[in-house]
């Protein structure tokens, strides 16, 4: 079948901790070699972030552009423009499938230059509201309405992403795929294992954030949920499973919790964190379909999260967790209802695993993957009707 393969060029900025790394890790080593020859290319992670191949994926071969890093340069975009285009006159793909933004714009063009057949692009969010002004902010409307236009598919993480992406203009109904976010946590340990190993007490409540400590993802908000917590239940410990360029405020305005904020890093064994904790929170002011929601999920914890993006896709609200607006007492009542009603914060959590384990595995994940990418080929004229459902599983 080497002759019948599907050559797949995967082109992310960077593989830093978080949604798009796992699910790029994720189709690398789930979709069916015989089926599909994958080449993943991207930059390198930027400062007070963590690489994702390094920490949880070194069996995920990359190929890495040096100037293909989150920040904008013109000559560094020119090179990176470039190279790829290089790679794919080289590899001669079928596809070209881009993550992320700026391997988004640069990934795509090139793909147009390059002459490949078919390009695919995921949103794993959108960028149109809580990172920049307004006036950048129309800009990057206008370049992905622009981008659209050269693209065959468009995949959403979720529902609210594909539609807020819609109603600005990006891209028709019809180029849209809604392929939800896929993963697998692993075996969780005992709870007072990952206690001792995290350094937290064995007795009291643990309430976990996981993800990168930046400005959409609101630091502040968290310590402000903390402080309120704190003050009504004095025992209960917050841990941060993360890094990023607001850490050092994080850090200077946390004295009054009196050590009920752990500052853990990044961490391979994520699964650890959310085996120590009763439950997690998430404080963004935007989201695509937050990972650290689902693998909570898979760990059986109920959330406390913002109503934002895509949360309410991932969050059942009163049946897997509790929602709230951006406001921090609305968010630290949830938060303080769930650690003091010990029988509704397990039944959440019950729930939370099953509902995410039928709806977020990493299986299906690379099923609707699969279904995208053959039926690309059968339209195409590279497989035959009858090969499309061929390999789907490994």
């Amino acid at each position: 079948m080497s002759d019948k393969r599907i050559r797949v060029m995967r082109v992310m900025t960077r593989m830093n901790v978080g949604g798009p790394a796992l699910q790029a890790s994720e189709l690398m080593r789930g979709l069916d070699t015989e089926r599909f020859d994958q080449r993943l290319y991207c930059g390198f992670v930027g400062p007070g972030e963590a690489d994702y191949v390094d920490l949880c994926a070194p069996d995920v071969g990359v190929h890495r552009v040096p100037a293909l890093g989150r920040s904008m340069r013109s000559a560094d975009d020119g090179r990176s423009l470039v190279r790829l285009t290089t790679a794919m006159r080289e590899f001669r793909p079928h596809i070209v499938h881009t993550h992320m933004a700026k391997a988004g714009a640069l990934g795509r063009m090139a793909a147009v230059l390059a002459r490949v057949p078919v390009r695919v692009h995921t949103f794993h969010g959108h960028l149109l509201h809580g990172y920049f002004s307004r006036p950048k902010t129309r800009l990057v409307v206008q370049t992905e309405r622009t981008l659209a236009k050269l693209t065959d598919h468009l995949v959403a993480v979720g529902e609210q992403v594909r539609d807020d992406l819609v109603a600005a203009g990006i891209g028709r109904p019809g180029q849209y795929r809604v392929v939800p976010p896929g993963t697998n946590l692993g075996p969780l340990p005992e709870r007072e294992v990952a206690r001792r190993r995290l350094g937290l007490p064995l007795e009291g409540p643990v309430v976990a954030y996981v993800g990168r400590v930046t400005g959409i993802k609101r630091p502040d908000r968290l310590v402000e949920v903390a402080r309120t917590v704190h003050r009504e239940i004095p025992a209960a410990r917050f841990v941060v499973c993360g890094d990023g360029d607001l850490l050092g405020e994080v850090m200077a305005t946390t004295g009054d919790l009196d050590g009920a904020l752990h500052l853990l890093g990044w961490r391979a064994d994520v699964a650890t964190v959310y085996a120590a904790a009763d439950l997690v929170l998430l404080t963004s002011d935007n989201e695509g379909m937050p990972v650290s929601l689902i693998e909570a999920g898979l760990a059986g914890l109920p959330a406390v999260a913002t109503r934002v993006g895509g949360v309410p896709e991932v969050v059942q609200e009163g049946v897997t967790g509790l929602l709230g607006t951006t406001r921090a007492a609305e968010l630290a009542e949830g938060v303080v209802r769930l650690l003091r009603d010990e029988q509704l914060r397990l039944r959440m959590g019950q729930c939370a695993r099953a509902w995410t384990a039928e709806r977020f595995g990493a299986e299906r994940l690379v099923s609707d993957i699969h279904d995208l990418y053959a039926s690309i080929a059968v339209d195409k004229g590279w497989w035959s009707a009858s090969m499309r459902q061929e390999g789907k599983s490994r």
